[in-house]
């Protein structure tokens, strides 16, 4: 038979409101007896009812995360942080892969109000306007990490991916490159569209004219874009350098490459966005934009924390600097490159 709140009350010598206070960390309670309590469940194997909870209008210390694709080192390493931070202020973080699917998204919410979730982190690509509109009508506190919905207030931690951007097709463009590619998944959000505009900005800059033709979309994945890479390689091939959205597009590129004969960087080189740990580990090792993906995540659980608790003020919106980080896969121009074509 199940323990319940009653059998530790009766065993530990206290009232049922004591140990209710004791699990939801509330009321003035000394260190003693909350010691005393969590003993005797942990003797009679008592596990509060998160169920229970809910249905009372309490606390359920939970978090929902939704994220595109945790396979993605970006984002494990972003869950990470929110994990770990949740964790340090007494949070359970439940973690659901979208993969920028709409319709699975809008199932995943669901399923998170239905367990009555204190609030949601959204790093996912798929989230609508009327999403937005849905969670703010019910009231369920909701932050943006790595993704910007505009038009709606809510807090949002966010690196600034036009600069970023910037600096590394500005970074290839210096090293004497002029045919550069920009390579990416799908402009279906924000910050593929703002990345691409940040591209464009250098090329500018630089007085080197945009060319549509060096805009390659479509790749999802590592294995995706290896096989874009071989079917569109008389294309791909007549650029000297790529600034790639992410590193897990420009480690697909690389291999993609390799495939086909290339020698990387002598014969081309990239530029990813993130900085993940498959930047530093890949050969060559890969030159990219580092977001601080640590700092990210503790400072959007904070804030998504302190708005359940009722603790804040007014909604932030935080920036963070990007910076270069320069490794191996981005050389010097060598106009001596059979397949170049400036």
């Amino acid at each position: 038979m199940r323990t319940t709140i009653y059998d530790v009350a009766k065993k530990a010598g206290v009232s049922i409101a004591t140990v209710s206070k004791v699990f939801n960390k509330k009321g003035n309670i000394s260190t003693e007896t909350i010691q005393h309590v969590l003993q005797v469940a942990k003797e009679l194997n008592y596990k509060p009812s998160f169920v229970a909870s809910a249905l009372t209008g309490k606390s359920t210390n939970t978090i929902g995360l939704l994220i595109p694709d945790i396979a993605n080192s970006f984002f494990s390493e972003m869950a990470r942080s929110i994990e770990d931070r949740g964790h340090e202020l007494g949070y359970t973080v439940v973690i659901c892969n979208t993969d920028n699917l709409p319709e699975k998204e809008a199932q995943y919410l669901e399923w998170l109000q239905r367990k009555s979730v204190d609030g949601i982190i959204l790093g996912t690509g798929a989230t609508s306007i009327n999403v937005m509109k849905t969670l703010q009508k019910d009231r369920i506190p909701t932050a943006l990490v790595s993704r910007e919905i505009p038009g709606f207030n809510v807090n949002m931690v966010l690196c600034d991916d036009f600069q970023g951007a910037f600096e590394a097709t500005e970074h290839l463009l210096k090293l004497g490159h002029t045919n550069i590619g920009f390579i990416t998944a799908a402009f279906d959000n924000l910050c593929e569209q703002t990345r691409l505009e940040g591209y464009k900005a250098a090329l500018k800059k630089h007085k080197v004219p945009f060319k549509e033709a060096n805009i390659f979309s479509g790749n999802m994945s590592i294995e995706q874009t290896k096989q874009n890479v071989k079917e569109q390689l008389s294309e791909i091939s007549k650029m000297t350098a790529f600034f790639a959205v992410n590193d897990l597009v420009a480690i697909g590129l690389i291999q993609g490459l390799k495939e086909q004969g290339f020698s990387l960087p002598n014969d081309m080189s990239i530029v990813g966005f993130d900085n993940t740990m498959l930047a530093v580990i890949n050969d060559p090792s890969l030159t990219t934009i580092a977001q601080p993906i640590q700092k990210m995540g503790q400072l959007i659980t904070d804030l998504l924390i302190d708005e359940i608790n009722g603790v804040q003020a007014k909604k932030e919106k935080i920036v963070m600097k990007p910076e270069l980080i320069i490794r191996k896969s981005a050389i010097k121009y060598k106009p001596d490159l059979k397949w170049a074509e400036n």
